[in-house]
């Protein structure tokens, strides 16, 4: 019987180690990354639930104050 060409004792590398480790980094880097803003695109603030940057978030929070002011107001 012919031995298999993909066995465990003739090992059969179709993609350079090289390539593989550089990926590996690649992926490793970007996991760790924080996601990015939907709004400016900067990193997110860590306590962001929204997907916010800390200043997109300020931002978000005060016009919040601002509406609930005038509606105040008003009335």
């Amino acid at each position: 019987m012919p031995p298999n060409p993909l066995s465990p004792e003739k090992e059969v590398l179709l993609i350079p180690p090289g390539l593989i480790d550089e990926a590996r980094k690649a992926y490793d880097s970007a996991a760790k990354m924080p996601p990015n803003c939907t709004v400016c695109g900067d990193p997110c603030a860590p306590n962001s639930t929204e997907g916010l940057c800390w200043v997109c978030r300020r931002l978000k929070l005060s016009a919040w104050r601002d509406t609930d002011l005038q509606t105040a107001i008003q009335e």
